[in-house]
């Protein structure tokens, strides 16, 4: 997190030297555009607003439950965190050694929680390689650091190709055509990104791009997964095709951290509301994991421009974190969902070398395989316990 926080000052201390032109989206257009190569406008909407085809969604999902699914929903929803992302890989493998792990209805992530979420969409099939992600990842499996080239007017302090390269191992035709088979089933995979050049966050489908069946989809989930964890300045953004009125534009998508650290479901949601257009009336579950602490972390902290910058965006990334989490309270308390909390205790006092250090998520993955196993959840966010 120092690192990322480091990046990050220099990157708002600094103004670019060059920057390639791009054809962006006229603001008139911002809610026509499609993905250029897909099919259909359903595979994302904005995350600050419900979807314009809200009620054709809910019906949809709810035409593919069947039996006992139509009783219960269970939401689950993974934070931004970086290499703290091993307390949540932990947490649900502890949870699925403890032999209770649901089938989750409906899972999100955000930046290292994108790159998580979908082994945990398709179930503890995938334990071994969350495990294997986030204890033996070195910071050189992540990024390639290149300073110079970031501060002469590139896009970024350092390449993700080799977390490009650790994503497209995973995300093949098979992992995509097993995402579209939970989806028929009803079931939900949502992924965050921020649209820079908007300002907005913006939810993607992942089911429905699997189950779209165009060549272009396994490129695509690939590049949202990319760009959810694509830390601004310090990763280059994702730069994503679309089209509107006969004419091709081209979107920045950074790290969904950016704009939300997590996310459930859309704002204004009422559960009362849903019910009684299907004629259901389920119990609904939420678990969310924090990839961070949420105490206070003291650190003597340097007078200089260096030191302060990075302790004070470090300090805002964490906080806005924390209002997330009373967020997604206060909508679990509006429609009766059953509300489920975790996070790194305060008591883990192991540090980190920096960057992605394997000891150190080795030990944090641990850490979250015991509370993964114990089912320590806190039912209200950090100040209310």
């Amino acid at each position: 997190m120092k690192r990322v926080a480091l990046s990050l000052a220099l990157v708002l201390g600094l103004t670019a030297c060059a920057g390639g032109s791009r054809n962006i989206v006229p603001t008139s257009l911002e809610d026509d555009v499609v993905v250029a190569g897909m099919r259909g406008s359903t595979i994302r909407y904005w995350g600050d607003e419900i979807p314009p085809d809200a009620d054709a969604l809910v019906r949809k999902r709810w035409a593919q439950v069947q039996g006992a699914q139509r009783q219960r929903v269970t939401y689950l929803a993974i934070s931004a965190g970086g290499s703290d992302g091993a307390f949540g890989a932990g947490l649900l493998n502890g949870w699925t050694a403890r032999g209770d792990r649901p089938k989750f209805d409906l899972v999100t992530g955000v930046s290292t929680g994108a790159l998580t979420a979908p082994f945990a969409f398709l179930g503890p099939k995938y334990d071994p390689a969350l495990k294997h992600v986030f204890t033996t990842s070195h910071t050189n499996d992540i990024a390639i650091v290149q300073p110079v080239r970031g501060l002469l007017g590139g896009s970024s302090l350092a390449s993700n190709a080799p977390l490009a390269k650790l994503i497209a191992h995973y995300v093949n035709e098979q992992f995509l055509r097993e995402v579209a088979a939970e989806h028929r089933k009803g079931r939900r995979l949502y992924v965050g990104t921020t649209n820079l050049d908007a300002q907005r966050a913006v939810v993607w489908n992942m089911g429905e791009i699997a189950s779209s069946g165009s060549p272009h989809a396994v490129e695509l989930f690939r590049k949202i997964l990319l760009s959810s964890a694509a830390i601004p300045g310090v990763f280059p953004p994702g730069m994503i095709k679309v089209a509107a009125n006969g004419n091709v534009y081209e979107e920045m998508h950074v790290d969904g951290g950016t704009a939300r650290q997590v996310f459930l479901l859309p704002p204004h949601f009422s559960s009362k509301r849903v019910d009684s257009r299907i004629g259901v009336k389920p119990v609904r579950r939420a678990y969310i994991i924090r990839n961070g602490r949420v105490t206070p972390e003291k650190e003597a902290v340097k007078v200089s421009a260096l030191s302060i910058g990075p302790r004070s965006v470090s300090t805002l990334m964490k906080e806005q974190g924390i209002g997330d989490l009373y967020e997604l309270y206060e909508l679990a308390r509006v429609n009766g969902i059953d509300y489920n909390l975790a996070y790194i205790p305060a008591s883990f006092n192991v540090s980190s070398a920096g960057g992605f250090d394997p000891t150190y998520m080795t030990a944090l993955y641990n850490e979250g395989f015991r509370l993964g196993r114990s089912r320590a959840w806190k039912k209200k966010p950090p100040s209310f316990e």
